[in-house]
């Protein structure tokens, strides 16, 4: 199911809104009819109203003003509760887009283009760019912020996009959260601080003060297996109340206890993706709103569908496709991601190039396992 509304875009121009208000506004659009705003949702009403009065008295002027003031006090104690408030930038599968590269090296922008209209076509529900797929790790900053911008481009308002824009440095991440807003990104995602790690205080100050700087929703990444810390769940269960545009978390521990914990600390007003393509089934029965996939790359319309089956209450069939795919998943991380997915995209003839050290080559044997479950689903010849 695709969302009916793009944080921090406008849907008339495509344009990213920047410092005012119209995101927050955009926010909330599917409290109304869908596309309808705060502002659309009140002028219906009071035209309405306006309307079926043939005399417009002082009585008729003082219901309208009333009416407006109430619907207006309304959105105001929403906003401050957060509950019942729909934020999510999107549901169901977004692939983390690999980064295609020329022979020297250098980002073939043609092939990304070709990419991100397959992703669209195959029913892909957003685009994250610049992720760990993406090889945000061996990225200029300026490479970085060309990719972003060059996806919002292509992309152009059809389907969520969001950045990643996380780093071990507060200062850095709030720059590109900053310059990723300002090219047209939906939203960020934010991955804890690696290496240096934090303690939980840390992560709470770092993590606020990156949603603080930009006005589009941020999407945490609780990744412990590579950045050597783990967000505790009541540690984003405060971030996701007290900081306005923190809406969820990319949930990749595989600890199914703690997200469970974590929707029982959130009474489930929390947008949680898997970060595991083996795990989709599994994070949505616990309420999950999709999965941030690495396995959508190849295989975009099966991925989209595990979650649009769940969500459609044929959980039988969902479950059935989680399943089928387990063998090809497994192929797909036999070697550190972005490696084998790499790998897999060069032999459906996409020509993406060799990823950029200190990443290689897949190694021969894990390539033909790899071709071998790529065939058994369908996906060569």
């Amino acid at each position: 199911m695709r969302p009916t509304g793009v944080h921090g875009r406008s849907r008339e121009t495509g344009e990213a809104d920047g410092k005012g208000t119209a995101p927050k506004e955009r926010m909330f659009s599917r409290t109304c009819a869908p596309g309808h705003t705060v502002n659309n949702c009140v002028t219906v009403i009071l035209q309405t109203r306006w309307r079926a009065t043939k005399r417009k008295s002082w009585a008729d002027i003082f219901v309208m003003s009333a009416l407006f003031v109430t619907i207006l006090l309304l959105f105001i104690i929403r906003i401050t509760l957060r509950g019942g408030i729909d934020m999510e930038i999107f549901r169901g599968a977004g692939v983390a887009l690999v980064t295609p590269f020329h022979e020297n090296g250098e980002i073939n922008y043609n092939k990304l283009g070709e990419l991100v209209e397959e992703q669209i076509a195959g029913h892909t529900d957003a685009i994250i760019a610049m992720g760990t797929t993406g090889e945000a790790a061996t990225t200029t900053e300026q490479e970085h912020m060309d990719v972003i911008r060059f996806i919002c481009q292509q992309v152009n308002g059809r389907i969520p996009v969001i950045a990643g824009t996380g780093s071990n440095c507060t200062k850095t991440a709030i720059e590109l959260s900053r310059e990723a807003e300002g090219v047209g990104a939906d939203g960020v995602l934010l991955v804890s601080p690696y290496y240096n790690k934090a303690t939980q205080e840390g992560l709470k100050r770092h993590f606020k003060a990156i949603a603080d700087s930009i006005r589009i929703p941020a999407i945490l990444y609780n990744v412990p297996s590579r950045t050597g810390i783990n967000i505790a769940p009541a540690t984003i269960a405060e971030l996701c109340r007290d900081v306005d545009n923190i809406v969820g978390v990319k949930e990749a521990s595989g600890n199914f206890s703690a997200v469970a914990e974590l929707m029982n600390l959130t009474d489930g007003n929390i947008d949680v993706y898997s970060g595991n393509d083996d795990q989709i089934v599994p994070m949505l029965s616990l309420g999950g709103k999709g999965v941030i996939s690495v396995l959508s790359n190849i295989a975009p319309r099966e991925t989209h569908d595990i979650c649009e089956l769940f969500f459609n209450g044929d959980i039988e069939g969902s479950r059935q496709l989680q399943i089928r795919a387990l063998p090809l998943i497994k192929a797909l991380f036999c070697e550190v991601n972005p490696i084998p997915v790499r790998a897999a995209l060069n032999l459906m003839g996409k020509e993406i190039g060799e990823p950029r050290l200190p990443l290689t080559v897949m190694e021969a044997a894990h390539q033909e396992m790899l071709k071998r479950e790529m065939v058994k689903f369908g996906l060569l010849p």
